[in-house]
């Protein structure tokens, strides 16, 4: 008997990305005979390849090309990207990201395709390019939302812990410290930030027990802020620059990682990493950190975390006594 083939689209970002991995687990669980195809925007390609269950991730350059789609090379690269979609047929096509630019990607592939039906789907308008919209509730964690979409789809139920399924890189890099925690105060919103001074205070008192607190940045803008709170804390060290494969590597490596709502910080959640999740904005209850015991969320809308909270969540008492040393 062929094998099934199966092609899933998940474009964006990288925590979205990282939210459909225990649905691509599920799956090859129960149809281990299944070829699983993976189409992304290329910047999270190398991090798809991370899940053993994915044959190839499809590198899909809309963000790249969006800005010049008057140019020849933009539609060069657009006719490549459906090209290899096109490349074999798939029994199932399903876009469990629910936007338009999802859904229009979905329409490059050959196969019957699904994905979530109007009430459910993130735009309305993505589920008039399925051949089948199921029905998933809105108001639960988007993890479980991915899950539940491709448990209808292949007729089998939800009965398991999330399991994102991506094997960890073996060593973390060179430059990392012997012991450390990876602070990743970076985000697209500004107002899911947690203030500076909270951060710097954190590294003291994380520098008191041993622990470097290392200072991710991936545009310049998050770089400078990492390199201005890397100096104001004590002992605070500014990571190089990283693809996600190795920042994957650093956080594998950590004592443990706190971070506001930001993908890095679902990523260690995925690397089983005990995470500690910052939320001032946004709802944990939808968004937040999923998965194992290691993963915690504090805060929410309105509700800033305090150093002491974040403190007693990691499993910290008092800081040690060393005025006798």
């Amino acid at each position: 008997m062929a094998a099934t083939r199966v092609l899933f689209v998940k474009l964006s970002s990288l925590g979205d990305v990282i939210h459909h991995m225990p649905a691509v687990t599920d799956l090859c669980a129960r149809r281990p005979d299944a070829r699983i195809h993976w189409a992304v925007e290329e910047a999270y390609a190398d991090l798809v390849r991370l899940h053993p269950a994915v044959e190839q991730a499809i590198a899909v350059p809309l963000r790249r090309v969006r800005g010049r789609l008057g140019t020849r090379e933009a539609w060069r690269e657009l006719g490549a990207a459906r090209r290899a979609l096109r490349r074999h047929p798939y029994d199932y096509v399903v876009d469990t990201q629910g936007l338009l630019k999802s859904a229009l990607v979905s329409t490059m592939a050959n196969g019957a395709k699904f994905g979530f039906d109007r009430a459910s789907a993130r735009e309305g308008l993505a589920a008039r390019f399925y051949d089948q919209g199921l029905r998933v509730a809105r108001a639960q964690h988007a993890v479980e939302r991915n899950r539940q979409l491709v448990a209808e789809v292949f007729g089998y139920n939800v009965d398991t812990l999330p399991d994102y399924g991506i094997a960890a890189p073996p060593s973390p890099p060179a430059w990392a410290p012997p012991r450390y925690y990876v602070a990743l105060h970076a985000s697209s919103r500004a107002d899911k930030l947690w203030p500076d001074d909270r951060w710097v205070e954190l590294a003291r008192r994380l520098s008191e027990r041993g622990l470097v607190a290392v200072y991710p940045g991936g545009s310049a803008l998050e770089r400078n802020a990492a390199a201005r709170l890397a100096s104001l804390s004590p002992g605070g060290l500014l990571a190089p620059p990283m693809s996600l494969v190795e920042a994957a590597a650093l956080l594998s490596a950590a004592d443990g990682v706190v971070g506001v709502d930001t993908g890095l910080t679902h990523l260690a959640v995925a690397l089983d990493v005990p995470t500690l999740g910052l939320y001032v904005a946004t709802d944990p209850a939808l968004t937040g950190l999923h998965g194992g015991p290691g993963a915690v969320n504090l805060g929410g809308p309105g509700r800033v975390p305090t150093v002491d909270e974040v403190e007693a969540a990691m499993g910290y008492g008092p800081a040690p006594d060393t005025s006798a040393e």
